[in-house]
């Protein structure tokens, strides 16, 4: 993939769902635990101007892998993600303004039944020549009522969500 500053065409903009991905990192008893999620919905609204006026994105955390069962089986839990009650997360973008190759966002993101603020940035890139967006944030899990001893389960989630992106 490659970071360009090309600016995409006004209109809508749907996300591939066979062709993204969302990875996260975490520290977890003292090493990195990393985990990847489905992406089951993401648009993208660029205004005539190329400003981007809306981002909307959806993952399914009950289908969360992080290689070990057990801690997948652990974040099922009503202290942790509460996913048997709250199976997805969303994101929901209230301001963008331009970066260099992309946007600086901000918005809301929900789970576990909880909103809070979240800021990353939207790179635009390619890949295989179609256009791409690479999203990174990085989550303080308290703000969605996350509690655990900070040398069992890290503070910060670095959350990645790549998207190869089709116009509607």
């Amino acid at each position: 993939m490659t970071t360009t500053t090309k600016t995409l065409a006004a209109g809508t903009w749907r996300a591939d769902l066979t062709r993204c991905t969302a990875s996260f990192k975490i520290g977890n008893l003292g090493r990195v635990a990393n985990g990847t999620v489905p992406v089951t919905a993401g648009t993208v609204e660029i205004g005539a101007d190329g400003a981007l006026l809306a981002v909307h994105g959806t993952l399914d955390l009950s289908a969360i892998d992080t290689g070990i069962a057990k801690r997948d089986l652990d974040l099922r839990k009503p202290s942790l993600l509460d996913l048997d009650r709250h199976p997805t997360m969303t994101f929901t973008a209230t301001s963008a303004s331009p970066v260099e190759g992309g946007w600086q966002v901000a918005g809301t993101l929900t789970a576990r039944g909880t909103s809070t603020e979240l800021s990353g940035v939207v790179e635009l890139s390619t890949a295989d020549g179609e256009p791409a967006m690479t999203a990174t944030a990085r989550l303080d899990r308290r703000t969605l009522g996350i509690r655990a001893p900070r040398f069992m389960i890290g503070r910060y989630v670095d959350i990645t969500v790549t998207a190869v992106i089709r116009s509607t």
